[in-house]
């Protein structure tokens, strides 16, 4: 554990971890790739480290196989200054697996091995819910929503944070090779809309949520709910944009060699999350708020210029370094 981190305020993250099988070479298919890189993965692990890895205090919820990879996986959390205690190793089910294909431009393309994985099968008896309580921040996205037990689970966990006053953070995340259909991905995914504080949605979900031009305000704008404090539209090496009752702006991102564009997001949300733990005030403070996104915009392009999603996770000295670069 970092020493800051018993002081600061917690974030929980709730969701998926799995292992990212990344080809060793980019540019080339799943069926051209001759060799893999295993890379430790899940969107809310990912949030949890990239947090812990900036100082802050971490705490992660979820479900894995009692085999070698969930049991890497836990250690991997514990070893990035997270606290694990919300891990539940499951001896029925596997570890989820991720294929994920790296095209020329950094993008990627996935094929996943879960029928079903163990975090699928977390239950709502098995929360930890007094590490959720003590939370200053609750962190999900939608994939714990596809299917039961592992929906009811998230259900209460959100109920249990928004009893205790705890602040909603939503990253959903799309990976529709995970739903039933995108129909199905989109209505799973608004059914827990209105329940966030804040939402954090790239401009591809945006496209795909409103089915309308995501560079549009007023498109974006259709994504609103009056629950929300506010709203932030990720639009790669553009940057970010955001949205809330007070105002709403744009802070621009950095350029840099892209080798791999996954946990970019989660590098991104992690730092955001981070600042607003130490000061929830940065919501109704625009200067704030844009200082806190130039260095989660920082550390979201850091996160690009390494394979995998949690080895190439930046720290403070080296997101601060590229603000002053690029200046």
């Amino acid at each position: 554990m970092n020493n800051n981190s018993a002081k600061s305020p917690m974030i929980v993250s709730f969701g998926e971890m799995l292992i990212d099988f990344v080809p060793d070479v980019a540019g080339v298919s799943l069926a051209e790739s001759y060799a893999f890189i295993k890379a430790p993965g899940g969107a809310p692990a990912n949030v949890a480290c990239a947090i812990a890895k900036l100082g802050g205090n971490a705490a992660f919820i979820g479900k894995v196989g009692d085999d070698e990879f969930g049991h890497m996986l836990a250690n991997l959390l514990n070893k990035s200054g997270v606290n694990s205690d919300g891990i539940c190793f499951d001896k029925d089910a596997r570890t989820a697996l991720a294929f994920v294909t790296l095209k020329a431009d950094g993008q990627r393309e996935f094929m996943f091995y879960r029928s079903p994985s163990a975090d699928m099968l977390l239950k709502e008896s098995e929360l930890k819910l007094d590490l959720i309580k003590q939370a200053k921040i609750f962190h999900y996205g939608s994939i714990s929503l596809i299917s039961e037990p592992c929906k009811s689970a998230h259900m209460a966990a959100m109920k249990a944070a928004k009893q205790a006053g705890v602040l909603l953070s939503y990253d959903p995340n799309v990976r529709l090779p995970l739903w039933p259909s995108p129909e199905a991905a989109r209505d799973g995914i608004k059914s827990i809309w209105d329940q966030a504080d804040f939402v954090k949605v790239s401009d591809d979900e945006v496209e795909f949520l409103t089915k309308g031009d995501p560079k549009k305000d007023d498109v974006v704008m259709s994504l609103w709910n009056d629950n929300f404090k506010l709203l932030i539209v990720t639009d790669g090496p553009e940057g970010c944009r955001y949205f809330s009752n007070k105002f709403k702006g744009k802070v621009n991102g950095y350029k840099v060699k892209t080798v791999d564009t996954t946990g970019a997001g989660d590098a991104f949300v992690g730092a955001f999350l981070q600042a607003v733990a130490k000061d929830p005030n940065l919501f109704n403070d625009e200067n704030k708020l844009k200082e806190a996104l130039v260095f989660a915009n920082a550390c979201g392009a850091i996160s690009t210029t390494q394979k995998g999603a949690i080895p190439s996770l930046p720290d403070k000295a080296q997101a601060e370094n590229l603000i002053k670069e690029a200046k």
